[in-house]
């Protein structure tokens, strides 16, 4: 269970990193006046419990293809969704973590040097991105030789083969179509495999930046700022979570995996909330330090996802075969992309 020890350890990041990013000057001066420590605290445990309950009902959507055979995988409805769910994280990653990143590394308290001579935010988006393309083609590389059966490493020639005389790895299936000598039940393990390392990864950067929002809401101690925070978030939860849920399905996890999946999403943003409670006193969310690792977490998580966005979700269903067959499918499923990332950049405006 290495993906669930890499969280783990994630979790540990957040939760010690912060307790650095104290006693130093901060970009912004004191505000007073629009503090009140016990009437915020009131709205960030109505936030905890908000924003969990939206992350895992919508997480829990996709899932439902089990009971409304209407909502499964094999189902044009689900392309839709999809398209809406890859919508609002393509607009979470371009219009929510990369402008914070963006203007997290470029305070004016930050030190010139580096921080002012060299575009670190897209930097580090860039070889996040990279670093994921990587670990997606390896890592399904890997997975597809361990399930491999040893006859299938070898040449179908002579006589009897597959139509090339060699077995030709497919990543993509579609509609059950193969090629070579590679049998059906191949061709469906590498799409599994591939959709179970696309959903994992995904889940990672999504927890990055949910882990971020939560201390910060949780460190805040202004009314005003973390009200519409709740409802934006509960929102931006919910919208990610169906994006999740789809990946989830589709990788086929048995019971367990899938529950623990399901609560590391849907809780982490609330964990983070309650850490930031927990070191208010010492948290500075507009120190160097603070502003440094804000900033550099946010733009891996921003290339993360917007490589998934565009590679596992869109590019993988737009091109399939059965959407390029179907127009209005393809027209519907246009209109759903639309719709899930206007909606997330809508919400931008109070988040």
């Amino acid at each position: 269970m290495g993906f669930q020890k890499a969280i783990i350890f994630l979790c540990l990041v957040f939760i010690i990193i912060p307790t650095f990013c104290h006693g130093e000057c901060t970009c912004d001066p004191e505000d007073d006046e629009g503090r009140n420590r016990k009437e915020a605290l009131k709205y960030k445990l109505a936030a905890i419990f908000s924003i969990f309950f939206a992350s895992t009902i919508g997480v829990c959507i996709p899932m439902l293809g089990r009971i409304f055979p209407i909502l499964g995988p094999e189902r044009d409805l689900f392309f839709v969704v999809k398209s809406f769910a890859a919508g609002v994280i393509l607009a979470t990653g371009f219009i929510h973590v990369l402008p914070d990143a963006f203007e997290n590394l470029t305070k004016p308290c930050l030190k010139e040097h580096p921080w002012g001579e060299f575009p670190f935010t897209g930097f580090v988006a860039m070889l996040a991105a990279i670093g994921t393309l990587m670990v997606d083609a390896h890592a399904t590389s890997h997975f597809m030789k361990l399930r491999k059966p040893p006859s299938e490493n070898k040449m179908v020639g002579g006589g009897g083969g597959g139509e090339d005389g060699v077995v030709v790895p497919v990543v993509h299936s579609h509609g059950g179509h193969t090629h070579g000598g590679v049998a059906p039940l191949a061709t469906g393990d590498a799409e599994l495999l591939r959709n179970k390392v696309i959903s994992q990864v995904l889940e990672l950067g999504i927890i990055v930046h949910s882990v971020i929002i939560g201390i910060a809401l949780g460190a805040s101690e202004t009314p005003k700022t973390i009200k519409p925070l709740v409802v934006a978030l509960s929102f931006h939860q919910f919208f990610e979570g169906m994006g999740l849920g789809g990946c989830i399905v589709q990788a086929k996890f048995k019971g367990r995996v899938v529950v623990i999946m399901t609560l590391f999403f849907s809780l982490t943003t609330s964990i983070g909330i309650i850490i930031g409670i927990g070191i208010m006193n010492v948290y500075k969310e507009n120190s160097p330090t603070a502003l440094i690792v804000q900033g550099l977490f946010d733009s891996a998580s921003a290339g993360i996802l917007i490589y998934m966005a565009l590679v596992d979700f869109l590019a993988a269903d737009f091109m399939n075969p059965r959407m390029q067959s179907n127009k209005k499918l393809h027209l519907m499923s246009d209109v759903s992309l639309l719709i899930g990332a206007g909606a997330m950049s809508l919400i931008a405006k109070w988040a």
